[in-house]
């Protein structure tokens, strides 16, 4: 396993020394995640994800529970565990303001030890497929925001890490700079070179990136499945968009159907189904018989409904990954 935890807990005593009262930030997380994976973990502010985090790295010791990551205690073996892990928060940075680029990746290989030939096949890898070439001279308080998270990305890869931990690291960035830093982790990741724990708030980043969601709330897991299976069991109704070739009435009466949306003059009809009910395939052979299509499509429900169904539901499953079906 690169993270196997167990009844992991953090506490916390706020207040004055005359009245101090104990907090729970994390309460009983139990996960696992193996090699090569690509894990989302969600939750609103404040949920725990930052706590556990900072246990998982290290930071923090646990008020309770184990935890290895990387086969290692992150408390007792911090420093051995800093050479298997790369970390990349979006509001920190691990770069030296003032220094070119090029020469705080020169550092960050020297304190890693990577051996020079690994390191410029690494670096060479990261500027060609990140386009960092035209920038790599420049300070880094000169660069933009979404050419220095190429550069922070680049700099927790450059000693070849198991384990990626990325927190927030989209944030602030225009479109097309998400989408070529979201293109650079999937390959990486599809590789199987390193395993991504990704925590944000720009859930398209968990979409195009991870294919299991793990979402904690008030310090405990409220689910953690395949981003599939959990569309499947929670997020409700689906959507066939179908363009026809001739206009035409509403498609009423079809098996499965809770709704019919007309657009363009009856050319283009989007049906609400239950999945429940029909599919999308037996859906689209029925619309068939009626009319002559031109072009189909599925809008799936977003993460987003998703997420906010599973706050709405509360806790579904004991926190332990694939241990059996959810409870929808």
């Amino acid at each position: 396993m690169i993270i196997s935890t167990e009844d992991l807990r953090r506490d916390y005593l706020v207040g004055t020394r005359l009245r101090r009262r104990r907090v729970t930030a994390v309460s009983g997380v139990t996960l696992d995640v193996e090699p090569g994976e690509a894990v989302g973990f969600l939750g609103p502010n404040g949920a725990g994800k930052s706590t556990t985090i900072k246990m998982l790295t290290g930071v923090l010791v646990p008020t309770a529970g184990r935890a290895t990551v990387c086969g290692l205690d992150p408390v007792r073996e911090r420093r051995e565990l800093a050479r298997r892990i790369g970390v990349v928060f979006g509001q920190r940075s691990q770069l030296w303001w003032d220094l070119p680029l090029a020469d705080s990746f020169d550092l960050h290989a020297a304190i890693h030890r990577v051996p020079q030939a690994r390191y410029r096949e690494r670096l060479d890898e990261c500027v060609e497929m990140l386009d960092m070439a035209g920038f790599l001279a420049t300070p880094v308080r000169q660069l933009s925001l979404g050419q220095r998270m190429r550069g922070e990305v680049t700099a927790a890869l450059l000693h070849s890490p198991r384990l990626l931990v990325l927190d927030e690291p989209t944030i602030g960035l225009d479109l097309a700079s998400k989408e070529r830093l979201r293109s650079f982790l999937a390959a990486v990741n599809a590789r199987g070179e390193v395993t991504l724990l990704l925590t944000t708030h720009d859930l398209p980043d968990v979409e195009r990136l991870c294919r299991r969601v793990v979402v904690i709330d008030q310090g405990r897991v409220l689910v953690d499945d395949d981003l599939g299976a959990l569309r499947r069991r929670f997020a409700g109704n689906r959507t066939l968009v179908v363009e026809l070739a001739e206009p035409a009435p509403p498609l009423l009466g079809l098996d499965g159907v809770v709704d019919v949306a007309v657009e363009a003059q009856g050319m283009r009809q989007r049906l609400e189904f239950s999945p429940a009910a029909t599919t999308a395939a037996e859906l689209i052979a029925a619309v068939g018989r009626r009319c002559e299509l031109r072009d189909v499509a599925v809008d799936e429900p977003s993460i987003e409904d998703l997420v906010r169904t599973l706050y709405a539901r509360g806790p579904v499953s004991s926190g332990k990954p694939h241990s059996g079906p959810l409870r929808p």
